[in-house]
């Protein structure tokens, strides 16, 4: 079974906790410990990418460490093809659709497809979009957010992800927002798609993960922000139990 595949049963019985790790936020070795405590906590893989990356050797050497730390799947969240590694063992290729920057829709996916062929990475085609206030990922990505309370060009993206065969889509608002995609978003993206929904930004709490997967996300991700959390792992533990008891 794929990667992939595994993640769409898992979705059926359950909604999902997703972390994504930046390595230019926290050293190799740190991230191996954030790993062992994201697999601890029940969380089912761990995403590896920024919108700040300086090098590919990053990239590497937080995916080693995560591995010789957690038997979850690690999946890389590029944001360029040179920020592909072959230590990871997935990829989400994902087209940022709402973005002005053709690199960041389709042209860095033909210079790292190549990669992904002969490394022996999974592919996981996605379809990725950025609302309201995006915040660096939305500025580095040059995204014409999508307003708050556009829910029809939301369905929109999410309608033409599926139609073009992506079997993933995830909507954020950017790492570190200070309010996370609104509930009726959610909903009406979901209740008008198929696929998988993966929501993230601005999700620091228990409760806050809890009313998002309720009102549609089959996956919850977490990045940074909860990392600072002074009770990091019984948060991240509390994040889990409250999306899974739905």
């Amino acid at each position: 079974m794929t990667i992939a595949e595994n993640i769409l049963e898992l979705s059926k019985k359950k909604k999902l906790h997703f972390a994504l790790l930046d390595p230019d936020k926290q050293k190799p070795a740190v991230a191996g410990q954030i790993a062992q405590t994201l697999t601890e906590a029940g969380s089912s893989a761990i995403m590896v990418g920024g919108s700040t990356l300086l090098s590919q050797k990053q990239v590497d050497e937080t995916c080693q460490a995560i591995k010789k730390n957690s038997d979850l799947p690690v999946i890389l969240f590029p944001s360029g093809a040179k920020f592909l590694s072959k230590y990871a063992d997935a990829v989400f290729f994902m087209s940022l659709l709402n973005s002005n920057n053709l690199g960041y829709v389709i042209r860095e996916h033909v210079k790292g497809a190549p990669f992904v062929k002969y490394s022996g990475l999974e592919p996981i085609s996605m379809g990725y979009v950025i609302i309201e206030p995006g915040m660096t990922a939305g500025r580095i990505g040059e995204a014409e957010l999508i307003k708050r309370n556009d829910l029809q060009t939301a369905i929109g993206y999410a309608l033409a992800a599926e139609y073009l065969g992506m079997d993933f889509f995830y909507i954020e608002a950017g790492s570190g927002a200070p309010d996370p995609v609104p509930n009726e978003m959610i909903q009406a993206v979901k209740k008008n798609t198929s696929i998988i929904l993966c929501v993230g930004g601005g999700i620091r709490t228990p409760e806050t993960a809890k009313e998002k997967a309720h009102a549609g996300a089959n996956i919850i991700i977490t990045g940074t922000a909860i990392e600072k959390d002074a009770h990091f792992k019984s948060t991240l533990s509390s994040i889990v139990q409250a999306i899974e008891g739905l």
